[in-house]
């Protein structure tokens, strides 16, 4: 019994690890599950019946490199850097388990690559470069030699206008590493504008604002011989309380702009002026304008003279950002030539795809580890009650063979209760000739021999079976004798029951610890080395 126990307490702790080991398993691969679904559906989507014939973007938008303005944690503390180190894995396994996967010919960052930036100093600054660049996979430039990488500044990166004169250098530090704010570039058939939103609405007698706009009359003046995508960090106009789309998950946020008293510079600003937004639909005329800065999905409708247009702000792709459903674009580009540019279906498709809920996959964690841990105390009682169910159906399965259930009656014996007397006819010849017995009854309390059917007990049985009476009377009285005893012994016996059971979880937990810590970290860093 006790190599049965053990054996049976092995196959259960197997059971056990092999179940955390199975929902960590799941836990990993649900991030690739979601992506490859979201590249299926894309591809179903952009891909048209020619090879070549597109050119696929990838958009993203705030990732927001946590730095120690996110949280109001001291530098350097443990905490801060355990938000950091996750927050960047979440992006990094995003990025590389869907984004590369798609194999973009493009990729977009439409603005604030870090959270704190104009806050920063030089040493924090290069430090978060280092790790953008290291959860984009940026530093293996052989990754990228046929990928094209554009960027947008975001006010998390060099702040609103108000801030450039106080502080030229953080300007001047961004454009350094990534570029200045106002370009264009080609894809396929299709033009991107990229303008400096920060500047738009700012004061125009300012260099860089003036810049802006200067850059923007300069495509208006081009012939448009192709199809435009206007590019942008800060939204469009649009009014208060209009409706988003499905897929916005956050309240909606209205218009407010801050200017400095002193020379009217912006502070903050949600959305461009709805005066501005006007004037740069109508000088660009694009057929689709994609933002961020919103962290949240919103599809709105705009109207210009050249038509309508659709904007698209895509949400962040940070899990912390107070967006608990991350998300990137998936946009393809004509590489053909279009004979009506303004016709956007024929020129630019477009394909939301969503990251899964880390905060849902740490609650998951969560519930795991207190349900493992209810089971670990419960475990025996379970394992009685289900021995005892297992008895009970063992049971009823016999008694459902038996006759009882099966309408047999019992058939009565003709021979029981009669004897047989032989009579001679006058020809001499034998008959057997059936004769009842009346059988008197007899009293249990009969101290001469006890007989059961045809069998007579004698004297030696019957001394056994008052000793065995008189053992039974013994323990009985034994018994009653301890019943006076048992609640203390009850008690006694529930508190090393409890603290055998505590001890035994705490051991087990201790054993899946050992298994599954390092295969987690495995995994963990798996995913965070150089690839």
């Amino acid at each position: 019994m006790p190599d049965m126990d053990r054996h049976s307490s092995l196959r259960r702790d197997v059971r056990i690890l092999d179940s955390f080991s199975l929902v960590l398993f799941l836990a990993i691969s649900i991030l690739f599950f979601y992506c490859e679904k979201c590249n299926a559906l894309s591809y179903l989507q952009v891909q048209t019946d020619g090879a070549g014939d597109f050119v696929k973007v990838a958009v993203l938008a705030d990732p927001q490199l946590m730095d120690r303005t996110s949280l109001r944690l001291p530098p350097k503390s443990l905490a801060l850097e355990i938000a950091q180190f996750y927050t960047d894995l979440f992006m990094r396994r995003a990025f590389f388990a869907s984004i590369l996967p798609f194999k973009p010919d493009v990729i977009l960052f439409l603005g604030d690559q870090f959270d704190g930036g104009p806050y920063l100093s030089d040493e924090e600054w290069q430090e978060s470069l280092s790790r953008f660049q290291h959860i984009f996979g940026f530093k293996n430039q052989r990754r990228y030699k046929d990928i094209q990488v554009y960027y947008m500044p975001g006010n998390h990166d060099i702040g609103y206008s108000s801030l450039h004169s106080h502080k030229p250098e953080v300007v001047r530090r961004y454009e350094k590493e990534f570029r200045i704010g106002n370009y264009r570039f080609i894809g396929g058939k299709v033009e991107f504008i990229a303008i400096d939103s920060l500047t738009i609405d700012g004061n125009q007698d300012g260099n860089l604002t003036s810049a802006t706009w200067d850059f923007i009359k300069n495509v208006s003046v081009d012939v448009q011989s192709l199809p435009r995508v206007l590019l942008t960090h800060i939204p469009l106009y649009r009014r208060d309380w209009a409706p988003c789309g499905p897929y916005r998950k956050s309240p909606v946020i209205n218009q407010r702009i801050l200017r400095a008293v002193h020379d009217q510079e912006i502070r903050y600003q949600n959305y461009i002026t709805e005066e501005s937004s006007i004037r740069i639909l109508d000088l660009i005329k694009p057929v689709l304008v994609l933002s961020g800065h919103d962290h949240d999905q919103c599809t709105v409708t705009h109207k210009s003279n050249s038509g309508t247009v659709k904007e698209h702000t895509v949400g962040t792709l940070s899990w912390q950002q107070g967006n608990l459903y991350p998300s990137f674009m998936l946009l393809s580009a004509s590489n053909s030539a279009l004979s009506n540019t303004s016709n956007l279906e024929e020129a630019v498709s477009t394909h939301l795809c969503f990251l899964p809920m880390q905060t849902h996959i740490y609650i998951g964690y969560l519930l795991l580890f207190i349900l493992t841990l209810l089971s670990l105390l419960a475990w025996p009682t379970c394992m009685r009650f289900w021995r005892h169910c297992s008895d009970l159906v063992g049971y009823s399965k016999q008694l459902i063979s038996c006759n009882i259930f099966q309408g047999g009656t019992k058939e009565k014996n003709e021979d029981e209760n009669c004897e047989y007397e032989m009579i001679w006819d006058a020809e001499g010849s034998m008959h057997l000739v059936k004769k009842h017995v009346n059988i008197p009854m007899k009293n249990p309390s009969d101290k001469g021999t006890v007989e059961r059917g045809n069998a007579t007990l004698r004297p030696t049985a019957k001394k056994i079976i008052s000793q065995e009476m008189e053992v039974r009377m013994n323990v009985d009285m034994n018994v009653d004798e301890s019943v006076t005893k048992l609640p203390i012994r009850s008690s006694k016996s529930k508190i090393k029951l409890i603290i055998h059971r505590l001890v035994q979880a705490f051991g087990m937990l201790i054993v899946i610890a050992a298994v599954n810590i390092p295969l987690y970290m495995m995994l963990l860093f798996k995913d965070w080395i150089e690839q």
